[in-house]
This record gives C-alpha cells, structure tokens and sequence, in this order.
C-alpha cells in the first residue's frame, strides 16, 4: 500500500526511536492546519480538513479505532456540507449560542448516541466479522468520543459557540486515547486541539457578543 500503509514509515523520530508513518504525519499537519483556519472562521478549513479526514479514515481502519474511521466518513460529509453553507453565506459568517432546549437536545444526542454506538462497537467483530475481524479497540472510550465530537461538527457547521465546549472535553480524553493506542504524534496532535480549541471558545464568544461577521 506504500503511502497508506500505516506501517510505512515516513521517518524515525530522532531521541524518540518512534516510527512515523506517512499517514499519520501528513494527515496530523493537514488536520491541525484545518483546525487553525476554522477557529480564525476561514473557509478554507473545509477542503484541508477533507484532506486530512481521508487520509486519518485509513489509518485508524488499520489500527482498529473503528469509532474514529466512521468519525471520518461523518466529517467528510460535513466538511462537505459546511464548506457548501460557509461559502453561501461567507460574507456573514455570524456566530450564535444555543438555546436552552437545543443545550437539551445536545446533552440527550450525546448520552443516548454513546450508549448505542458503544454496544455497536463492542460487538462490531461479530456483527460484521468480515469487514472488521478483529474486537474494536477502547470501545467504550472511542464510542463516546466519536458521538461527543458528530455533535460538535454538527454544532460547528452551524456556527455554534458550544462547539468548541465539546471539542474540548473531547480533545482531553483524546490526548490519552491516542497514547495509549501509541500514535502519540496524533496525542501531540490533541493537545494542540485543545489549546485551539480553547482559543475558538474565546474567539467566537466574542464575536457573538459583539455581532461581527468574519
């Protein structure tokens, strides 16, 4: 497979002796520059976000983070479907926070869908032996980050402040999940997130409080 092996490497990692593959390298820069644009509100995080959702989809079918590969195809397709709304109203990219009964609606999305994804993936080996024969990996874990962060990009898309509250707690359990899977490039790649994640909080309270468009 070459490039998108994930035991390809691209280069050892000096004092460290770690193996960094070719698709964790390209798809952790590509992910972090997507990231950057969308907290500074700029379009162009949806066409480098595709790109790097792709390229992390293949690498984590690899590694058994099963969670994380459906979480790629769903981002693909938001990523599409924001790129689309962004770019209809991009010269009013107002933000907005949540109303009391949307905050609702979130917190049952996210419990519910953790449950129910989290029994899907305990048991996805014997569902689906053949496109996934071996037992998903932090199943629990890696299920209820995934649903926790479909919710955030959907919240993202619709230009949320929230958003970023739940990117947040997802990049915290984020940071340990991906070390202890040992990508910790990814893990380095999260605590990253966080701290821009932390800084688009900001950012976008800001700008609903004053009402400034991007």
């Amino acid at each position: 497979m070459g490039f998108f092996d994930a035991n390809e490497v691209f280069f050892t990692v000096p004092y460290f002796d770690y193996a960094m593959s070719y698709l964790e390298f390209f798809g952790t820069l590509l992910t972090l520059l997507s990231v950057v644009l969308v907290a500074r509100r700029n379009i162009w995080n949806w066409p480098v976000g595709i790109a790097g959702v792709i390229l992390f989809g293949i690498l984590f079918y690899q590694i058994q983070l099963y969670a994380d590969f459906f979480e790629q195809i769903y981002y693909f397709g938001a990523s599409v479907v924001g790129w689309v709304l962004w770019h209809q109203v991009r010269k009013d990219v107002t933000v907005t926070k949540l109303s009391r009964n949307e905050w609702f609606a979130t917190i049952g999305v996210c419990v519910g869908g953790s449950i129910a994804a989290s029994w899907f993936l305990l048991n996805i080996h014997t569902l689906l032996p053949g496109l996934f024969p071996d037992p998903a990996s932090f199943a629990v874990v890696d299920a209820t980050t995934t649903v926790v962060s479909f919710t955030a990009q959907f919240l993202l898309v619709r230009r949320k402040v929230e958003n970023w509250l739940l990117w947040i707690g997802v990049d915290v359990v984020a940071i340990w999940l991906y070390w202890e899977k040992d990508v910790p490039f990814i893990s380095l790649l999260y605590v990253c997130f966080l701290c821009i994640a932390t800084y688009g909080y900001f950012n976008y309270r800001r700008k609903e409080r004053t009402g400034e468009a991007a």
